[in-house]
């Protein structure tokens, strides 16, 4: 592997940390998935071998589906990294917040748009938060951090994206959560279709009452 020069940590994750650094003369992003104690060694290196390799296929399969996602230089399997490209641009978190009422409807929008090619596609992302969305100098919104997607045409899989949106939304933009929401199901049902859209909505709805059952009844053990 050419030498990676300049390598900074930029985010310490639960599943992988982050880093910045430059490789063959590009800025790249470089995913390293480390052991978890936690974990029996044989299991863990099975799952950071499984999600190396997944990840990159899952980005592929997004592309041809129509969704921006980094290019990926490099997988080193051996070591559970991927060396991938660096996107220059802002978080779309970090937008709303900045955003006109009318660029947030035509982001939030696009961003259905986006999720629906992948749920078409049958790829579910598995950790569908704004802070996984990135919006690059030439407007194009790179989806990033397919390390939980998987591919499946499942209903409920598609439906727990769609839940896990919301709750992004919600806890991270919660004065115009509903709004945004609004808006990626219309741009999603553009692509999805209507009828197939609503069903989905329905069964994340379910999902949501189902998680804020587990909740209360956890509330009332205490």
């Amino acid at each position: 592997m050419a030498t990676l020069k300049r390598s900074v940590l930029i985010k310490k994750g639960a599943e992988a940390n982050l880093y910045l650094g430059e490789w063959k003369g590009r800025r790249v992003i470089v995913k390293k998935r480390l052991p978890k104690e936690y974990r029996p060694s044989q299991l863990d290196l099975q799952i950071r071998t499984y999600r190396t390799v997944h990840e990159p296929q899952l980005m592929h399969e997004a592309k041809k589906a129509g969704v921006p996602t980094p290019l990926v230089y490099l997988v080193d399997v051996e070591n559970a990294t991927i060396i991938m490209q660096y996107v220059d641009g802002k978080q779309v978190k970090q937008l709303l917040g900045e955003a006109t009422r009318r660029e947030r409807q035509h982001l939030c929008f696009r961003i259905g748009c986006l999720v629906g090619l992948l749920h078409k596609w049958g790829i579910v992302h598995g950790d569908l938060t704004t802070s996984n969305m990135i919006l690059d100098s030439n407007g194009a919104v790179f989806f990033v951090d397919f390390g939980l997607g998987e591919k499946t045409a499942e209903f409920e899989a598609r439906a727990v994206d769609l839940h896990l949106m919301k709750r992004a939304l919600q806890s991270t933009h919660f004065e115009f959560a509903d709004e945004c929401m609004r808006d990626v199901v219309k741009g999603y049902a553009s692509i999805v279709g209507t009828e197939v859209s609503e069903k989905l909505i329905e069964k994340a709805e379910e999902i949501e009452r189902r998680g804020r059952y587990v909740g209360e009844r956890k509330d009332k053990r205490v």
